[in-house]
């Protein structure tokens, strides 16, 4: 049988980022949800301080894609390498590289290479999806690169915790009943659920209270935010990323985790948040500042988080009370 032939791209761009930052945001796979845009989550499974294995999941024209990387860090280089398995099309392995080099002390030259055998004449990337893929990569890069001396005061991350007696699998169950939240929570006005295979869900949910922004009055409509679902119930996390958040987020992805212990678990819900660097006039107020978006972001969110953990503490304790309650008699 004839081999198949190979389609190789090669793109570079000049971002106005030092060459060891711009490696560094590629070294660092697990925290490129908040700085990528297409990445829902990266699950680092192995390190050696060379090369690694990482699961990846990206949400690009309204679908979840999974992927493997095999990739070797070479910070010296500048350089990471790597080998890409979609498991979408077996044997169509992308391998490439990244390589930023110096263009000046506050400036780079960032270099994206791809090759993979042809793909599939039904695959929806078409004959020039290896070309777009890679100039949209690079553009991403860029733009997360270039606030590299303002990510400081851009990133905000924090969680909320609350200690629940009851079972995880209760827990975890009112977390994946997503659709059952416009009846339980009072953020949430409407929701719907695709999912197109178990355990990935794409969702929108409808919450007045997000109509305009942060900034939102009493008189504003409800408005659907869309929220890519990762649902692993074996390992008790539900992985989550909003797809375009409302200003004054750039973006926004988190974990729900439940931690058992002897006596019970608690349960935690962790948000990373990126800020917008529009004017910050527009979703907050005259006048407002980054302190005061880093503190609104992180009031409201962290309110909303708090509420239902309270609802999921409740839909877990409720039928250990009873049962309690069935054994011993009511008490006063």
């Amino acid at each position: 049988m004839p081999s198949q032939p190979v389609r190789s791209v090669r793109r570079t761009v000049r971002v106005a980022a030092p060459a060891h930052v711009v490696y560094g945001m590629l070294a660092d796979a697990p925290r490129w949800p908040v700085l990528l845009p297409s990445y829902v989550h990266v699950e680092r499974m192995d390190f050696d301080g060379a090369g690694e294995t990482l699961l990846a999941w990206e949400f690009q024209d309204g679908r979840v894609r999974s992927s493997r990387l095999r990739r070797t860090l070479r910070p010296q280089a500048h350089r990471v390498d790597f080998e890409q398995d979609d498991p979408a099309w077996p044997g169509d392995t992308v391998a490439g590289s990244w390589s930023a080099e110096p263009d000046g002390a506050e400036r780079s030259l960032v270099t994206l290479w791809q090759q993979t055998p042809n793909a599939p004449a039904n695959a929806p990337a078409g004959p020039d999806g290896l070309d777009a893929d890679t100039a949209g990569r690079l553009a991403r890069l860029r733009e997360a690169a270039e606030r590299w001396d303002r990510l400081d005061e851009l990133l905000l991350a924090f969680e909320e915790r609350m200690r629940v007696e009851g079972p995880a699998e209760l827990v975890y169950d009112f977390l994946y009943r997503v659709e059952d939240w416009p009846e339980l929570l009072p953020h949430v006005d409407g929701s719907s659920v695709r999912e197109d295979r178990p355990g990935t869900q794409v969702v929108v949910l409808d919450t007045a209270a997000a109509g305009a922004g942060f900034a939102a009055g009493p008189d504003d409509g409800a408005a659907g935010f869309e929220t890519v679902r990762l649902c692993f119930p074996h390992a008790g996390r539900i992985v989550f990323k909003e797809t375009a958040p409302p200003a004054p987020l750039t973006a926004h992805s988190g974990e729900w985790s439940l931690v058992p212990d002897e006596s019970g678990l608690t349960v935690v819900c962790a948000h990373r948040v990126l800020l917008g660097e529009e004017p910050l006039e527009a979703a907050l107020g005259a006048g407002a500042l980054p302190v005061d978006a880093r503190r609104q972001v992180r009031e409201r969110l962290g309110r909303e988080s708090r509420q239902t953990l309270r609802l999921a503490k409740w839909h877990a304790e409720s039928p250990v009370r009873r049962l309690r309650q069935g054994r011993g008699g009511s008490r006063r």
